[in-house]
């Protein structure tokens, strides 16, 4: 298993919670998993741009042209981070309406799940749901019970299922 996955988004999307929950169910499937956090934190709404590399990798980047699937939290950060993207990789974004790329509006499916700060996890179902990530919905649903503050967690996991839903 080798794939290559950014996460693009703006300042408190929940890239970086969305990045252990991939990071950390990679290691619960057994895979190798290096990741990196490599611009904007330092202001909430400034581009965030996250990556992780499942498998036998080396070095935490990804060159542009190399990634195999990217989640865009944003849809104004496709033409920031969507170079990294290879030629033939799944970019899924948030978005209501996004002519010749694979969108939903998890802020609406969050928001439905009455949690709308979970657009980050209804997105991760949604890709989830695609089947273009590296493990199923059922390993993502596990991890983030176990990442996930109890108070939060019901209406997370309802937000995570309703972007699997949104796929089907």
């Amino acid at each position: 298993m080798r794939q290559r996955i950014i996460i693009s988004g703006r300042g408190g999307q929940g890239v970086l919670t969305l990045t252990r929950v991939l990071a950390e169910a990679a290691m619960a499937a057994g895979h190798e998993v290096i990741t990196t956090e490599t611009h904007g934190m330092a202001q909430r709404g400034g581009a965030v741009l996250s990556t992780i590399k499942v498998g036998p990798f080396h070095g935490p980047l990804i060159a542009p042209g190399e990634a195999e699937v990217g989640l865009f939290l944003h849809a104004d950060n496709l033409p920031v981070h969507g170079h990294y993207l290879r030629p033939a990789a799944a970019a899924i974004v948030n978005a209501v309406n996004l002519a010749g790329h694979d969108f939903v509006d998890a802020d609406r499916l969050a928001a439905l799940a009455g949690e709308s700060r979970a657009a980050n996890l209804a997105l991760l179902g949604y890709a989830a749901g695609k089947g273009v990530l590296f493990a199923g919905a059922d390993l993502f649903e596990q991890t983030i019970r176990k990442t996930t503050p109890a108070k939060y967690l019901e209406r997370n996991l309802a937000a995570f299922r309703a972007g699997i839903e949104a796929a089907r």
